[in-house]
């Protein structure tokens, strides 16, 4: 069992030193978990994630040449590129992240000066809690602080979405970027990916989220989950034939979808059912989680997995039987998938007295079950991505 907690951002300033003999500034941003609103963001719909407090911090200085220089403690490769010739695409390795905001912003029309870059990240890559989005967002605030831009919040959330959308190749929506700049302690946000529109939940003090790792990976920019995007896209195209001003499917109502249902292939018909009925709960889970209803959120929550598993086919057996085996047990309101799916993790809400017994259970079933422990991390929703006080990395050893 894991609590969320950062590393010392001190102690990576110093790895910076010591690799770059420069001082730096240090940049973090959080992973995120989705409380409820699955593959609805790309669907310009709505979603109801909160930041954690897992951090992938960015250490960066300036560098007198026009090369960026990427460091991660994580991964034994470095890369350097000319700023001034950065590729067009990914190369499918970690540095896409980074490489890929500086090349939307060199795209927007400005002009970056050199750096160098040192990532510590303490999120699980491929659970499904966002690392991706994380090392986005740090990267971009580190390079904007740098080169003296002035970005707000919601401009840097869509930078890093069109990085990865369109520079790394996942078809992602706008959600994860979205919270890990605007996530708030105890609250969680309502997005509506359409307008952009936002609002703060109060998360009630007495609950804990509980997130479950299925120690099963998961890869967005192959496979599957741009297929999901790409049939609702179908769906789309479908159902502006009988409904000429319907764009997303943000604009089809369940009544208009239903009186098409034999005219729209089963597949693509599943998949927007699941992402109408699942904007619907969005805004039912609101108002529960703002009258303290936690039994009927937690209801809302079994009833979005059971869509995902059925009608938009992203769970998997083991995401299942994680599911499956956090029922019944004491505190726990309910539980889903979250993240694209495929792995990863579920995201449970539990009353923080029976978190770590829940916790503890939890490890003995599933491990019980498949013969694999799976890391559980308690978690409370956490702010958003910042620049560290220049105190906490100033000091040396």
């Amino acid at each position: 069992m894991r609590t969320s907690s950062g590393r010392s951002s001190a102690s990576l300033a110093q790895a910076f030193r010591d690799r770059f003999g420069a001082e730096p500034q240090i940049f973090g941003a959080p992973g995120r978990v989705n409380i409820i609103g699955e593959h609805t963001d790309y669907n310009h719909g709505f979603v109801m994630p909160c930041a954690i407090g897992f951090t992938t911090r960015v250490a960066i200085a300036r560098r007198p040449d026009r090369r960026l220089v990427l460091h991660s403690e994580a991964f034994l490769e470095h890369f350097e590129f000319d700023l001034q010739n950065l590729p067009t695409h990914g190369a499918r390795a970690w540095c896409d992240y980074i490489v890929g905001v500086a090349a939307v912003l060199r795209a927007d029309g400005h002009c970056l000066e050199g750096a160098n870059l040192l990532v510590r990240g303490e999120i699980p890559i491929g659970s499904g809690l966002s690392s991706s989005a994380a090392i986005e967002v740090a990267s971009a605030m580190a390079l904007s602080q740098l080169n003296r831009l002035a970005l707000s919040r919601i401009e840097i959330a869509k930078i890093c979405h069109r990085a990865e959308n369109e520079f790394v190749g996942a078809r992602v929506g706008i959600m994860d970027q979205f919270v890990a700049c605007l996530g708030e302690a105890e609250h969680a946000l309502l997005l509506d990916c359409h307008s952009l529109d936002f609002r703060m939940i109060p998360v009630p003090p007495r609950v804990q989220l509980v997130i479950c790792n299925t120690m099963v990976k998961h890869h967005h920019a192959q496979g599957e989950y741009n297929r999901r995007r790409e049939e609702c896209e179908a769906g789309v195209g479908l159902l502006a034939q009988w409904y000429p001003n319907v764009r997303s499917l943000r604009d089809v109502s369940e009544e208009q979808l239903s009186d098409h249902a034999h005219e729209v292939p089963e597949t693509i018909y599943r998949r927007c059912l699941h992402v109408l009925t699942e904007n619907r709960r969005v805004e039912r889970a609101e108002d529960s989680l703002r009258r303290g209803d936690l039994l009927s959120l937690g209801r809302l929550m079994g009833d979005s997995h059971r869509s995902l598993r059925t009608l938009y086919e992203v769970s998997c057996a083991e995401l299942d039987l994680m599911v499956e085996l956090a029922q019944g047990l004491p505190g726990c309101y309910g539980g889903r998938m979250t993240g694209g799916g495929f792995g990863g993790c579920t995201v449970n809400l539990l009353e923080r007295e029976q978190a770590a017994a829940f916790s503890d259970e939890i490890v003995e079933r599933y491990w019980k079950k498949i013969g694999t422990r799976p890391d559980v991390y308690i978690c409370q929703p956490s702010d958003g991505a910042g620049m560290e006080p220049l105190t906490a990395v100033s000091s040396k050893t």
